[in-house]
């Protein structure tokens, strides 16, 4: 199978075909509706509404300058299939944009760069760090995105000598952030779903979503959602034994009474039995006071999770049996309660305060 860099290399400007997915979107012809159901320029929807077509036929070539050219509020981007290579930043000023990927199937409409965490910036101020390593970075409220693809193909193979190895391919700190139909894929800390501040319980919602990764690869802050969603976790050629890595790393402010809530979601992988953990708790160096926040339930746990020992502790001051970690009526061979004190189970009253409504309050993007 090749890399998903090779893949993304081989099929660029021509659609989206990574790691996973087939590439049948490839080896279209260019089509003559390239946005779909969704106009055109001369068939505008509204005059909020712009196009994005690596082709040339919308109103800009790249997300990028699209993006920076839909200031204000309320805007929208129809992206037509391509592979748009660069970084993105959605400042807080452009609140309420929306990203939809025309063909309907994220697989052809990728959003992608390769920075990591220890990349040397070009002014040679030093690395890039994980946030600064994201390929898309989310900073306004009511951000919505539909059947695009966000991943990061940085790969640890390529750059041995690197000990930054986080490499986001979305970082998303806007309250009421909605993901519909997307992929998310990467290795290390794929989605940084988090917040603008300690004091900010920024919501966020994914819906029958694909997310990829190895490394606490999917992290922070946020108040989230994962609702029917689909998590993969990698074989890895560096490592001869288990763990491998971690699928959840949340690092929920103490004060914020709701952290992350998976449910009727999967967990698969493509490692051996057992290699992965479902969590460990985040508690940064920047907020001691964190209290990380993980439900997962009614939900399938594939043979890839370690059913004896489920979670780990990433800093041995915070142990993750101090942490708020449950489940509830998970199934699967790593949802097996072999040792019942490594997997806090909620009682059925608990759980009903775990819900989408429970956690995201008088916001409805499930409704």
């Amino acid at each position: 199978m090749p890399s998903r860099r090779s893949a993304l290399t081989l099929f660029a400007g021509a659609g989206a075909a990574l790691a996973l997915g087939t590439p049948a979107a490839m080896a279209r012809p260019a089509h003559p509706r390239p946005f779909g159901r969704y106009g055109s320029p001369s068939r505008r929807l509204d005059a909020r509404t712009l196009y994005v077509d690596p082709r040339g036929r919308g109103d800009h070539t790249d997300v990028r300058s699209a993006v920076d050219a839909a200031s204000g509020t309320g805007r929208t981007l129809v992206l037509a299939p391509g592979t748009y290579r660069s970084t993105v930043l959605v400042t807080a000023d452009r609140a309420e944009l929306t990203l939809i990927g025309a063909s309907g199937d994220p697989r052809d409409t990728v959003l992608v760069y390769d920075n990591a965490a220890g990349t040397p910036k070009p002014d040679g101020s030093g690395t890039y760090g994980t946030s600064g390593s994201a390929t898309v970075t989310v900073q306004a409220a009511g951000f919505t995105a539909r059947d695009v693809t966000f991943a990061n193909d940085w790969l640890r193979s390529d750059n041995p000598e690197y000990t930054g190895t986080q490499a986001v391919a979305i970082k998303v700190q806007g309250d009421r952030s909605a993901f519909h139909g997307c992929r998310f894929l990467g290795h290390q800390d794929t989605l940084y779903a988090d917040s603008l501040a300690l004091t900010a319980f920024a919501r966020q919602y994914y819906r029958d979503c694909y997310v990829e990764g190895d490394v606490d690869f999917v992290f922070g802050r946020a108040t989230a959602v994962y609702d029917r969603c689909h998590f993969r976790t990698l074989t890895r050629t560096d490592l001869a034994s288990a763990p491998y890595g971690f699928v959840f790393a949340p690092s929920t402010a103490g004060a914020n009474p709701r952290g992350y809530l998976v449910l009727r979601s999967r967990i698969t992988s493509t490692a051996p039995d057992a290699y992965y953990k479902l969590a460990r708790p985040w508690v940064p160096s920047s907020d001691l006071t964190a209290h990380p926040m993980l439900t997962v339930r009614d939900s399938h746990l594939g043979a890839g999770i370690d059913a004896v020992t489920p979670y780990g502790t990433m800093s041995s001051g915070f142990p993750w049996q101090d942490q708020r970690f449950a489940e509830y009526r998970n199934t699967g061979p790593g949802a097996r309660l072999t040792v019942p004190g490594n997997r806090p189970q909620l009682t059925a009253s608990e759980a009903r305060a775990h819900t989408a409504a429970g956690y995201l309050g008088d916001w409805r993007p499930y409704a």
